[in-house]
């Protein structure tokens, strides 16, 4: 009976190609059902935040953040039939694939966070990836419009999520999953929030926990990269509780920048006249795929 249900699972059918604009249509944009929401929230922290003398608002990076967000939604909207085309396809070539089913979800999202965790770890590394993810730290406030401020580019790290595609889930289960990732970031973009009791502090990317993650500290650089679960951190030597107040933002501050274009894309053009004013290939190289924080102390002794 189990051996039945296992194989039962993993002999899916194809799926046809004339079909990607139906599985469009099916495939729900959960980001943009929860965009009310998202707003509501933002407005009431707004709010209290202004009314409570907390100053954690600026004008300018706020409208900066909402610009950056909803440029990034678009953009998804625009790539999604391709990338379910990519996934359609990669589904239907494997020998193993999955029947469309609701508790896939689950191992998939566990999987999907796994990628996501190391996908982070590798734009905070690698300074051609960081061009794609430093937008999202460029702010200097720590409030809820701080979640909006995803990468015009972020796309190009799909490759790090292939592998949970080759396990076989139906393509409909992965997209769900990677809203959902998207979506849970949201809350933990607070300072409203303080330390949840222990076991969610020690399994979940709390507001705490990332709030590391964007500190500008030395102690707090490059830690905390999980988007779900911490323990990831935890396993791979990552993590770093919450201890002093983080001080949010680059470790150059650009400022309280509006121009969605100059937030996604000043890092692009800085490597670009870094790599052409380095003597040397190595040097070049260093500039184009170093470390940013080795690439900043670089920058600072000289």
């Amino acid at each position: 009976m189990i051996l039945n249900t296992f194989s039962d699972l993993f002999a899916a059918p194809q799926i046809p190609y004339e079909q990607i604009l139906h599985l469009k249509k099916n495939a729900p944009n959960l980001i943009v059902y929860a965009i009310p929401f998202m707003a509501f929230f933002t407005l009431l922290e707004m709010g209290v935040s202004w009314y409570q003398n907390h100053k954690l608002y600026k004008v300018r990076e706020s409208i900066g953040s909402t610009l950056v967000g909803l440029g990034n939604v678009l953009i998804n909207l625009l790539l999604k039939v391709s990338l379910l085309y990519f996934f359609v396809w990669l589904y239907n070539v494997l020998p193993w694939r999955m029947a469309l089913a609701w508790w896939t979800l689950i191992p998939c999202y566990i999987l999907f966070d796994f990628c996501s965790y190391w996908a982070h770890r590798f734009s905070h590394s690698q300074r051609f990836l960081w061009s794609t993810h430093v937008v999202h730290h460029s702010a200097e406030s720590y409030n809820l419009t701080v979640s909006f401020r995803l990468s015009w580019i972020q796309n190009i790290k799909v490759v790090f999520f292939i592998p949970v595609a080759l396990c076989g889930f139906h393509p409909l289960v992965f997209f769900v999953v990677s809203q959902i990732s998207v979506l849970f970031q949201f809350w933990v973009h607070t300072e409203y929030i303080k330390k949840l009791p222990p076991v969610f502090e020690y399994i979940f990317a709390t507001p705490s926990n990332h709030r590391v993650h964007h500190g500008s500290q030395e102690k707090y650089l490059d830690k905390n990269f999980a988007a779900t679960f911490i323990f990831w951190d935890r396993i791979f030597n990552t993590y770093q509780k919450e201890e002093e107040k983080p001080v949010y933002g680059l470790t150059t501050k650009i400022g309280n920048r509006l121009n969605p274009i100059y937030l996604n894309f000043h890092e692009l053009k800085d490597i670009y006249r870094d790599v052409r004013l380095a003597k040397g290939w190595r040097k070049k190289w260093f500039y184009l795929f170093g470390s940013p924080v080795a690439i900043d102390r670089d920058k600072k002794k000289d």
